[in-house]
């Protein structure tokens, strides 16, 4: 481990490690009823719950460094939001968390406020996959450091994702630091990291994608036109979130394709920046549609790029040239 990220592995991992079980226990609260009525406020709790556990960990162990977060409390602090607020409070207190009054959970939110680039800053997303997580599907916690604009440590906490092995129990930890690999541990239980690699597929014949589950993310017609080109037969494995770079850092897919589905859309960061970092440190390749590397120093979006591939490595080039040539 390079010494001067230690401190940096340390705090991010206890912290998407106990927003993520803050997550499972919302989560595991969602009964039928909710989903019938389409009520979010579960996922809301859980997404305001997560964001204040990270941001207050990383503020109180790096006060200096700006964090650019999905969400912040300007719609918290309204009279009409105080009972949700409290919901929120009860959330953390339960956890643990010291001292959570409704103001400092605001605050805590707030110190994810950061928009702008800067040469040292965190990315989060307290819940990706928010659909996925009001079916009880998966969804993941996102954090990602990057120094002068290149992403130097991600962890993504997957609380659905079996841990890879022999005896697989649910939830995974996945963490990796630029040049030093991509690791898994268990979300639950103690546990050496186990190493993750990418698949060595070269024959689109014998490879499988990874896509997400809502269409408007992800064109699926034009994946599965690109599918058809390749040969490629099997049928994708959709699932929501970051899961899916963690599906194929630890091999269980070769191929996750985020096509654009309108035009001037441009993904954000945090919906990116840990699960690049963990494929790549895996052995795979990450690029946008065009095969361009994916530019992490133009704020909170990714703006001069189209799209995502990411691939095992030995499938990306001859993959972007099939893009190319369908003109998507």
């Amino acid at each position: 481990m390079t010494e001067t990220l230690e401190q940096e592995l340390q705090t991010a991992l206890l912290a998407v490690r106990q927003a993520a079980l803050i997550c499972r226990t919302v989560q595991s609260a969602i009964t039928d009823e909710v989903l019938e009525k389409k009520d979010k406020s579960p996922v809301t709790i859980a997404d305001f719950s997560s964001q204040a556990v990270i941001c207050r960990a990383l503020h109180n162990a790096f006060p200096e460094d700006p964090i650019i977060g999905e969400e912040d409390a300007a719609e918290l602090k309204g009279p009409e939001n105080r009972e949700f607020l409290e919901k929120i409070v009860a959330e953390l207190t339960a956890d643990g968390i010291q001292d959570p009054t409704p103001e400092n959970v605001c605050t805590w939110i707030d110190y994810g406020g950061a928009k702008t680039y800067s040469d040292r800053f965190w990315t989060l997303d307290p819940i990706d996959g928010t659909k996925g997580f009001l079916r009880k599907e998966q969804y993941a916690v996102s954090l990602a450091l990057i120094v002068e604009g290149k992403i130097v440590l991600g962890v993504l906490g997957c609380p659905n994702l079996p841990f890879p092995g022999e005896n697989p129990t649910a939830g995974t930890l996945y963490y990796a630091i630029a040049g030093q690999g991509a690791y898994a541990l268990p979300l639950v239980r103690e546990q050496e990291p186990k190493r993750i690699r990418v698949t060595t597929t070269s024959d689109f014949s014998e490879s499988r994608f990874c896509e997400s589950v809502e269409s408007g993310h992800s064109s699926h017609s034009h994946s599965q036109q690109l599918a058809e080109r390749l040969g490629i037969s099997k049928e994708p494995r959709r699932l929501d979130s970051q899961a899916k770079y963690a599906v194929v850092a630890q091999g269980e897919a070769d191929i996750y394709m985020r096509l654009p589905t309108r035009p001037g859309y441009r993904e954000k960061i945090w919906d990116h920046a840990a699960g690049v970092l963990l494929v790549e440190e895996a052995g795979g390749e990450v690029t946008d549609i065009h095969g361009n590397p994916l530019q992490f120093d133009q704020g909170y979006e990714l703006k001069n790029n189209q799209g995502v591939i990411v691939t095992n490595g030995h499938l990306h080039s001859l993959l972007i040239q099939s893009l190319d040539e369908l003109e998507f």
